[in-house]
């Protein structure tokens, strides 16, 4: 591999990485507070280090990228932007472990939203920003990757794209990645300056309005109240943001679609049927679980209930009720909803409706095989059959998610974490949506974990985020062969 190549456009990620921190450090400016001066040291380090990797680097030019060179930018990309932007809470008066300064800006540029705060309300402005600042720019991040880069490296079940069959991304939006990229970047500020407008409009402040909004979208789940959403207590902004969840968790190449004029986008497309069609299938058996056993009226127990699976099943990771006291019924959906994840091409995290969706169908074909083993059947979505090596892809990622998860999970119930927390902090983690349940539920946090518990959960994320395969090919040794 060329690696001069690769550490160039690194330098060149970094550089541009860097000059964003000059948001929240005007917000810091504006308010007055203590965030300044950590933000400009970590502006100056960031961009002073992506210019000399650059400047290093400068000669090294490659007019295609090899599949493993970009395995390689991705994985050590968003390697380099977590560990970047741990630098402004590092550097912050009282934020002195590194391990949680890494632990809180992988979590945000991954979306997970798992933090080790312990007063969220206490922290200064600019950094609050930042935190939800850096969520919004990981959203956008995964759709463009997801959208624009994976397919054709042929990344998990992401050769469906470049195989032009239903997929997670049902169309090319244009020709060119840059084009594409550019569009999905408009559609996602138009739909974000509307949930800003709409929080606002209820009589929320700007400052918490562009921060929620910051990580709704991206389905990330920072909050800048202690209590998250529950803190305003109010049915208008639970609405809203049932509504705004709802649409990151779905494809955002059907939200330009509808743009375009194409009302019926939603409902021709199989796996947006599947989301929305199991997202109100599980709303109605967790609130009726939770009717009269928690909640005295079906109003109550309908807002509380759609917003939780909303939020888990979306991965946004928002609460607001503490729904470890539920019955464990609603409990043990809750926690299945982690995994199943949202649509392909969204911002959401988890296993995507997609994977599951083929899995379902490829179970139900051996079935039919065994009753009628002469008959030729293939797999379809969408009226499109579905290639043998996409389904491989799919089954190869579903066992290595679920292989991860086991192995992940034994090793932080090795480091002294009790079994409900070691199972659901592994299951927030590599599926991107940031409480759980025991010790890391919804009114707890990540701070109880052990220091080499949360670099595992830090890798975790990467791996939920970047689709497993782009970061565990990095510790295979054919993949460093020439």
């Amino acid at each position: 591999m060329r690696w001069r190549f690769i550490l160039k456009i690194i330098g060149v990620l970094t550089f541009f990485f860097g000059l964003t921190m000059i948001f929240p450090l005007l917000v810091g400016l504006y308010y007055r507070d203590g965030s300044v001066i950590s933000l400009v040291k970590s502006m100056g380090i960031t961009v002073a280090t992506g210019l000399i990797l650059y400047f290093i680097f400068f000669k090294a030019e490659a007019e295609v990228i090899s599949q493993r060179e970009g395995m390689a930018i991705v994985a050590l990309g968003w390697t380099a932007v977590g560990l970047f932007g741990a630098l402004p809470f590092y550097l912050a008066d009282g934020y002195v472990s590194i391990t949680d300064a890494v632990f809180e800006s992988v979590s945000g540029f991954t979306t997970t939203g798992a933090s080790v705060l312990t007063s969220i309300e206490a922290v200064s402005k600019g950094l609050l920003f930042w935190r939800s600042f850096i969520q919004w720019l990981g959203g956008m991040g995964i759709i463009v990757l997801s959208v624009a880069i994976l397919p054709f490296l042929g990344v998990g079940g992401m050769q469906l794209y470049k195989a032009e069959v239903p997929s997670p991304v049902p169309d090319k939006l244009k020709p060119r990645i840059r084009d594409t990229a550019v569009i999905l970047w408009k559609v996602y500020a138009v739909i974000s300056l509307a949930q800003v407008i709409l929080l606002m409009l209820g009589g929320m402040g700007l400052f918490d309005a562009l921060c929620h909004t910051f990580t709704t979208m991206p389905t990330g789940g920072f909050s800048t109240r202690n209590a998250s959403v529950a803190h305003y207590d109010s049915v208008y902004f639970d609405c809203v943001f049932i509504i705004f969840m709802l649409l990151a968790g779905i494809n955002f190449s059907l939200h330009y679609q509808m743009i375009r004029g194409k009302p019926l986008a939603f409902w021709q497309d199989s796996e947006c049927r599947f989301f929305l069609g199991a997202v109100a299938v599980l709303i109605l058996v967790v609130s009726l679980d939770v009717f009269r056993t928690v909640y005295d009226t079906m109003g109550d127990a309908l807002r509380y209930g759609a917003f939780q699976v909303v939020s888990i099943v979306t991965t946004t990771g928002f609460a607001t009720a503490d729904y470890e006291q539920w019955p464990a019924m609603s409990q043990l959906i809750l926690l299945l909803c982690m995994f199943m994840g949202a649509s392909a091409g969204s911002t959401g995290g988890g296993m995507k409706c997609l994977r599951p969706m083929l899995c379902f169908k490829y179970c139900y074909r051996e079935l039919f095989s065994l009753i009628h083993p002469r008959a030729v059947t293939r797999i379809k979505i969408g009226g499109k059959t579905v290639p043998d090596d996409v389904m491989r892809s799919v089954l190869g990622f579903l066992a290595l998610y679920v292989g991860l998860f086991a192995l992940s999970s034994v090793v932080l119930a090795g480091l002294g974490v009790d079994f409900t927390t070691s199972f659901s902090a592994v299951a927030a983690t590599i599926g991107n949506i940031g409480p759980g349940f025991g010790a890391v539920g919804p009114v707890e946090n990540f701070a109880g974990i052990p220091v080499a518990g949360k670099w595992l959960l830090v890798w975790c994320m990467l791996l939920g985020r970047l689709e497993i395969f782009t970061v565990i090919i990095l510790v295979v040794p054919e993949f460093w062969r020439k």
